[in-house]
């Protein structure tokens, strides 16, 4: 089953810490991409630009209605995600806590929709 695990994190706290910090978090977060590559369950995974490059779009009737930046005020904005196959849930859970960015963020955990076949 595959599951998308949104990566949240609080840009101003990431922002603060040291350069040497960041890049070892990003290190850190490649090699684990590579171990799930390798062990078959990664599927895509990316990183997002900054919140305030986010265009929230809606369509009411006929018209497009268009707002900068994420449609909520939040703490914590998505930075990235990564598509995985896992068992179950239990699985993806496991793997996903296991992503560095849950130490400095959080980590939602969703199945993704498999329609019955036709």
């Amino acid at each position: 089953m595959k599951y998308l695990c949104l990566i949240y994190h609080d840009e101003r706290q990431l922002g603060a810490l040291a350069q040497g910090e960041r890049d070892a978090l990003v290190v850190e977060a490649r090699a684990y991409d590579e171990e799930l590559r390798r062990s078959g369950h990664h599927l895509a995974s990316d990183m997002l630009q900054c919140a305030k490059t986010v265009m929230t779009i809606r369509v009411r009737g006929v018209e497009v209605c268009l707002t900068d930046g994420p449609d909520v005020e939040a703490q914590e904005a998505l930075g990235g995600f990564i598509l995985i196959e896992a068992r179950d849930l239990n699985d993806a859970i496991r793997m996903a806590a296991k992503l560095p960015a849950a130490r400095v963020g959080a980590i939602e955990v969703r199945p993704v929709h498999d329609p019955a076949p036709p």
